[in-house]
């Protein structure tokens, strides 16, 4: 405080002598007993206020405000004291500058300092309000504009309330997610690190003071606009875009909703999935044989779930599998290139629309000890029998027979099933088995690509 002033209350020995004044001057003059010494020692206790201990947050009033310093009426307890970089910085969310009469919250870091103040800050209690405010941003939804900090391969860097967060990827609005051809992580890093020092709109979505976690999405904040641009189409619509992105489980596709058909604003643009087993009637291992980024599509939406559209190239394409009965039938013995290998069985293309599955356990029985690469090659053409057919399902089981070349060794009847071989209808009953479970094996790979897609 600068000299010459007036000091706002008196300091804690000055306290206690004026106590101790105020009770002598009550006492009977004469020598203490040890007894009336005693009692005055309690008497003592009872008068003086008691400081609270260090950490402990205290409210109080400011009653003046120095260069560098801010004093706080703390009652009975005397004066407050907070020094420095606080005072100047501002209190709150909004770092507002303190006046007289201002209330406060504080934490108490000496109960009596050199001068005989209660020294104070605010830097706790501003911390724990700026997170408070944060989670009531979060329960309103409340849209946010932050400026991008730094980045890193898993995300942005932002600043909300003085308090640092972060912006995952997957957060990222379609416009701004980084998406590479060959999903090379130093080239995603490179596209993110452009967004530094811009400024995008984000919501809060987690904020946990207790862990010093704070997650924001770019998403949200464009949520309820998106829903009401997704609320012009319906299951069924088609829609025509452009190929924004193709990763190994499809291909991302933009367009624009009816309502914003003459925008030239990449922003307005809505974007939907298109899965790999959506691209096609055929098998496909990597979409980037299908289609590239830039291509012009026409796509059916197939779902919407929230924000997530669904679309598929292949519904606008005719069904090759709708005539296979006017081509093929139960018991041909037919050409076909094996297109995959895996553990249970080979998937052979008859042609380029047409596949049926070989399962494991034909070769397992008729070559026992060799594994299935030993005895067919991805790529090559081989012989199969046609053992069962569902059109309305995709699929068809398929039995080895030979090298393309003992073509002429084999006729309908001595491919035929034998006496010691099971009969067809078992023979059918174990390949729909056998379909139905690759079907499973198919589907939980789906499943685990949309997972992958939504992350």
């Amino acid at each position: 405080m600068k000299k010459g002033k007036k000091e706002p209350d008196l300091k804690l020995e000055e306290r206690e002598e004026k106590v101790l004044m105020e009770d002598k001057e009550e006492a009977p003059t004469g020598i203490l007993t040890e007894e009336e010494k005693s009692d005055m020692e309690d008497l003592l206790k009872d008068k003086l206020p008691v400081i609270p201990e260090e950490g402990t947050k205290i409210k109080g009033k400011v009653i003046e405000i120095d260069t560098h310093a801010l004093f706080v009426d703390l009652g009975e307890m005397g004066v407050g004291i907070i020094y420095g970089k606080e005072v100047k910085d501002g209190f709150g969310s909004n770092r507002k500058k303190l006046k007289s009469g201002d209330e406060i919250t504080a934490s108490v870091i000496d109960q009596e300092n050199e001068e005989g103040y209660v020294e104070l800050s605010v830097r706790e209690a501003i911390r724990e309000e700026a997170w408070k405010d944060l989670n009531k941003k979060r329960e309103a939804g409340k849209i946010l504009m932050v400026k991008i900090l730094d980045a890193n391969k898993g995300g942005l860097m932002v600043e909300v309330n003085n308090i640092t967060g972060f912006m995952p990827v997957s957060q990222l609005t379609a416009e701004h997610y980084p998406r590479v051809e060959d999903g090379d992580k130093n080239k995603i890093f490179e596209i993110l690190k452009s967004y530094v020092n811009t400024e995008m709109k984000v919501c809060v979505i987690d904020a946990i003071y207790e862990e010093e976690k704070l997650i924001v999405s770019e998403k949200e904040a464009y949520k309820e606009e998106e829903k009401k641009n997704i609320s012009e189409f319906k299951v069924g619509d088609v829609v025509e875009g452009e190929v924004s992105g193709v990763v190994d489980f499809g291909a991302f596709v933009k367009f624009f909703p009816p309502s914003r058909k003459d925008s030239k604003d990449d922003a307005d643009k809505l974007e939907g999935l298109v899965h790999i087993s959506q691209l096609d009637w055929k098998l496909i291992d990597n979409p980037r044989d299908v289609v590239s980024v830039g291509d012009k599509v026409k796509a059916k939406i197939i779902s919407i779930d929230d924000t997530r559209i669904s679309l598929s190239v292949r519904e606008l394409k005719a069904d090759p599998w709708s005539q296979v009965g006017e081509k093929y039938k139960t018991g041909d013995i037919v050409e076909g290139v094996v297109n995959k290998l895996n553990h249970f069985g080979a998937f052979v293309y008859l042609n380029q629309d047409i596949h049926g599955l070989s399962h494991i356990s034909e070769f397992i029985s008729r070559y026992p000890g060799k594994n299935i690469d030993e005895v067919i090659q991805t790529g090559e053409t081989y012989l199969w029998q046609i053992m069962s057919m569902d059109p309305d399902k995709h699929r068809m089981g398929l039995k080895f027979i030979g090298e393309v070349k003992d073509k002429e060794k084999f006729t309908k009847e001595e491919s035929s099933v034998t006496d010691e071989e099971k009969p067809v209808e078992e023979k059918e009953k174990a390949e729909s088995k056998t379909q139905k479970k690759a079907v499973r094996v198919e589907k939980k790979e789906k499943k685990e690509e949309k997972e992958e897609a939504k992350k």
